[in-house]
């Protein structure tokens, strides 16, 4: 079965673990960061692939502005060389992509490049192309991994309907695609109430594609509330340590959380059910919760029976309360001790 028709017929949050770059270029880190996201659940690792020739410009890097206050204070650092440093070679890329599959957990990356993308499905096999949020509007980098037969899953952060509508009819205007749109917000972190979690409705009304979430707040809370939404993915950023030197570290989930994520999605899911209000008690469990017609004192036979002479009470394994009228003014067939739950055999016809 293909990625595309797998995510359908899940039918919970299939779980991405973005590790990103907070493997802080080591190998090490990367497959400690594999096995933790295994561990609490996550069916997939995604990375993100680029090289300082593929993420910035020439005049990014001399502004240098970019970098965070953690980066500031270390002096030996410039924007080009964290880029350098936390760039992953085809060769890592191989390895890592290896030990994913040794270890049974799927593996992808963000390529950000018609280079990279080459290398992710030709030579990786990775079952889905993820576009990042700032590539939405990257038109004719659209139009060339939509010719790789590839599922794409595609970010919507940064941007507004119009944007998003011409995105999918980049992708729709090549043959054989195959779309999964995320709603985002490329926001680090993005405040609760910038989340906008209802977007998810309006994507799935708007596109006939299957609706996911890319999630950037803190803590797990809004990505439970999107699990609530039968999103068909959930990606979260993730690590080991937030205070971790590196890019996403602060905004990332904890394997303790990943794990809650994980765990209660798939808890969500099921507790969704269906639309149909039916009702799933047992017969056994409705006659022991419900109430049946009892006497309310002491009843002789042949007493006529009136509406103070009764009450209500469980178990309801004899008339139901709803019976009440029909036996109103009736006679009692042979004497009652009060709290008796009465049958149709104790009145007469």
């Amino acid at each position: 079965m293909n990625f595309y028709n797998k995510i359908k017929k899940m039918g919970r949050p299939y779980i991405v673990a973005e590790i990103g770059a907070n493997h802080n270029g080591s190998l090490n880190l990367a497959k400690k960061l594999i096995l933790k996201a295994k561990e609490s659940g996550a069916d997939c690792v995604k990375f993100q692939s680029w090289t300082k020739e593929s993420v910035f410009s020439k005049k990014k890097y001399e502004e240098n502005h970019f970098l965070k206050d953690d980066y500031r204070k270390r002096k030996d650092y410039s924007l080009k060389s964290i880029v350098e440093k936390f760039s992953l070679s085809e060769n890592l890329l191989y390895q890592i992509k290896n030990f994913c599959k040794k270890n049974k957990i799927d593996f992808t990356s963000t390529p950000f490049s018609k280079k990279e993308a080459n290398f992710l499905v030709d030579k990786l096999k990775a079952p889905f192309i993820k576009v990042a949020s700032m590539d939405l509007n990257n038109y004719p980098f659209l139009k060339f991994i939509a010719k790789k037969n590839k599922t794409i899953v595609l970010s919507t952060g940064l941007s507004n309907l119009n944007e998003i509508k011409k995105a999918v009819q980049t992708i729709e205007s090549q043959k054989n695609f195959k779309i999964i749109i995320l709603h985002c917000v490329s926001i680090y972190p993005t405040p609760d109430k910038l989340s906008n979690i209802n977007n998810i409705d309006t994507l799935r009304k708007i596109f006939n594609y299957p609706i996911g979430y890319s999630d950037h707040t803190l803590g797990f809370g809004i990505s439970l509330a999107a699990a609530s939404k039968k999103i068909c993915i959930l990606e979260k950023h993730f690590t080991l340590d937030k205070k971790m030197f590196g890019w996403d570290h602060k905004v990332s989930a904890t394997p303790d959380e990943l794990k809650i994520i994980c765990e209660e999605s798939k808890r969500i899911a099921k507790a969704l059910g269906s639309k149909l209000i039916v009702s799933p008690e047992s017969s056994t469990i409705k006659k022991e919760y419900r109430r049946s017609i009892v006497s309310s004192k002491d009843l002789k036979i042949g007493h006529k029976i009136r509406e103070e002479d009764l009450d209500f009470k469980r178990p309801g394994t004899g008339m139901p309360p709803g019976k009440i009228s029909s036996i109103i003014g009736k006679t009692i067939r042979r004497n009652l001790d009060k709290d008796t739950i009465l049958s149709i055999r104790d009145i007469a016809k």
